[in-house]
């Protein structure tokens, strides 16, 4: 029996494999080596052999389900998406108006005239 996985290769877009995208496919290596090293971390150390199957197997389980979720529910780019938005302030607070007073645009736009002229009268 040989199985054929349908892994995309298209230029400037996202490997997906089985339904994981992205990032989510190296979270999920990286989450299945922890698992195994936290096996053979436990196995070493001398706890019953089914008990650290269960540790491992319900861990396992978590971990393939969460990362399922968040590469369906946030997809390529939602997940840090997600976690930059978390970084922004609530809200600025300015003691003067100052800043915004002596602002100019001076960009030149695409009619040839400075819209920057009328902003700093105020």
């Amino acid at each position: 029996m040989s199985s054929v996985y349908q892994i995309n290769k298209g230029i400037n877009k996202a490997i997906e494999f089985r339904g994981l995208k992205a990032q989510y496919i190296g979270y999920l290596a990286a989450g299945l080596v922890g698992l195994l090293l936290m096996y053979a971390v436990l196995y070493i150390s001398g706890v019953n052999t089914w008990i650290c199957l269960i540790l491992i197997g319900g861990a396992g389980t978590g971990l393939i389900t969460t990362i399922f979720r968040l590469s369906h529910k946030y997809g390529q780019y939602g997940l840090q998406k997600k976690n930059a938005k978390r970084s922004l302030p609530d809200y600025l607070k300015f003691r003067s108006r100052k800043l915004f007073i002596h602002l100019k645009y001076t960009s030149p736009s695409p009619l040839g005239r400075d819209l920057g002229r009328g902003y700093d009268k105020y």
